[in-house]
């Protein structure tokens, strides 16, 4: 086996992955040999050879204009967005609930939130969600992944549990299941599929849940590219970003024979509605953001915020010609992040948030283009083993590159691609940093979930005595407009409260 294997890494200079195998037993041997046979190499050393090619950035942005956008309902600020044709909030929103009212076999076809047995009756579902669980908890000094991270301030909510809440309030609200899709990595997958298995996925039917696992790339040495060893036995690998969700949709998985796409064809769904797990904050299948998509026949309509700070860490959406891009922050020339309009407004301002709307055909379509997604490198700091002597490097400084695509990079390749500008206040609070961190903390999401829910009961009259927490539950209500119909105005809130409705 071996010898096998010398002859698959010679020719790519990576032969010191078999360093330590005299010393190998024999399933460590196997594992490895495993990891080896599915690496493309050749593909591998392309990359690495064109780390540095320098960013289409400047290029994009020289000849940039403002995106094709729509302002959500909530947004009060004065700039102006411009659309390729005019479409009122009140258009996005009867659309949009159309849309989610559309199930001409509905009848009777809900399953309640305890059901075990799958119904003979087949659902529609025109919306489907895909909700992005792949990350760690690690930059969160939380050992578990992300959407385990427990963000409820009186309940210790786990961030998965909010989203899923959501669904289920919406398919409760519409009389049907819509369809959920989670994709994981290799990092997460058996515990979020615990989590899911132990708490009896939450209330939804698990008939409507699919689990598919994205794909990983090997982690490389930023001086020579040589593949870094995570253990004597298996190769340093990363999850090959979110655009890995393309090939990953492709995939039979096991014990299903069903790929996303199969599943998500079950229902008959047109429109899939994606966010990641770290954000409490999205408006899962929100009407008026599914009614802007529909309505402008756009194949990928992605939601963005105006920027504060022009050098902000978020992915930037500009249009060059009739196409919208999305340029990292990393990539972003300062010089051209800080240019201003003649008013003092930023001419880069639309930074992505990671809510999404596709065309399950127009991805499906994508899915059978080769390098519809490119790769990009980021340079990270990744332990690894010392081929010498067999210990662990902890390196202080950057010394590895990993290589991911972003779902974002199917912008330009979009018919009729538009952004739809919304409120971080309403919107976008991500879970990214650990506590006492300046942004995206623990303190700053829980504080900007009491901010909204307080609102909503302010909104429906209550009266919210000051520094008084509150948490909603989806199950309860998942929208202001929901918690005017349940609070009688004049009720007083002076003691932490959860709210919580029977499902």
């Amino acid at each position: 086996m071996r010898n096998r294997l010398l002859t698959i890494l010679k020719p790519f200079g990576q032969e010191h992955l078999l360093t330590f195998w005299d010393v190998l037993m024999p399933q460590q041997k196997a594992h490895l040999s495993s990891q080896i046979e599915l690496i493309d190499f050749l593909g591998l050393a392309d990359l690495y050879a064109t780390r540095n090619t320098p960013s289409r950035a400047l290029e994009l942005v020289n000849k940039s204009t403002d995106p094709y956008c729509y302002k959500f309902s909530s947004v009060k600020n004065s700039f102006r967005c411009f659309a390729p044709k005019p479409i009122s909030y009140r258009e996005a929103i009867l659309a949009g609930n159309a849309v989610l009212a559309h199930n001409p076999e509905n009848n009777n076809t809900q399953n309640t939130p305890n059901e075990k047995k799958s119904r003979s009756k087949k659902t529609k579902s025109k919306i489907g969600v895909i909700l992005v669980a792949g990350g760690q908890g690690t930059r969160l000094g939380f050992e578990l992944p992300k959407g385990l991270f427990p963000i409820g301030v009186i309940t210790g909510t786990p961030l998965i549990q909010i989203h899923f809440e959501k669904i289920l309030a919406i398919s409760l609200r519409v009389g049907y299941s819509i369809p959920l899709a989670i994709m994981t990595s290799p990092t997460t997958h058996l515990e979020i599929l615990s989590s899911l298995e132990q708490n009896d996925y939450f209330g939804i039917n698990r008939n409507n849940v699919f689990i598919f696992c994205q794909g990983t790339m090997p982690t490389v040495n930023e001086s020579d590219g040589k593949i870094l060893l995570e253990d004597r036995d298996s190769i340093s690998l990363n999850p090959d970003g979110h655009g890995g969700m393309l090939a990953a949709m492709t995939k039979k998985q096991m014990g299903k024979n069903l790929s996303a796409f199969d599943f998500f064809k079950k229902y008959e769904t047109e429109y899939l509605y994606y966010n990641q797990i770290d954000n409490p904050l999205a408006q899962v299948c929100s009407p008026e953001f599914m009614g802007y998509h529909i309505l402008s026949n756009s194949e990928f309509t992605t939601q963005v915020i105006r920027k504060k700070d022009p050098m902000e860490k978020c992915g930037n959406v500009v249009r060059v010609g009739e196409s919208l891009y999305l340029i990292e922050y990393m990539e972003l020339p300062e010089e051209a992040a800080r240019r201003k309009n003649f008013d003092g407004s930023l001419q880069i301002w639309a930074g992505n948030t990671a809510i999404h709307v596709f065309n399950l055909d127009f991805l499906e379509r994508m899915s059978k283009t080769a390098d519809a997604l490119p790769f990009h490198s980021a340079r990270k700091k990744v332990a690894s083993v010392n081929i010498n002597n067999g210990t662990i490097n902890n390196p202080v400084t950057q010394n590895a590159i990993k290589f991911e695509r972003f779902i974002f990079d199917l912008l330009p390749h979009a018919e009729n691609a538009i952004v739809v500008e919304v409120d971080e206040a309403n919107h976008y609070a991500p879970l990214k940093n650990g506590s006492g961190a300046a942004t995206h903390s623990p303190e700053l999401v829980q504080s900007q979930m009491i901010r909204q829910h307080t609102n909503w009961l302010l909104s429906a009259g209550a009266i919210v005595m000051p520094n008084t927490v509150i948490e909603i539950s989806p199950l309860f209500a998942d929208s202001e407009e929901a918690v005017i119909k349940k609070i009688k105005p004049g009720t007083i809130f002076d003691s932490p409260t959860y709210l919580r409705g029977e499902t």
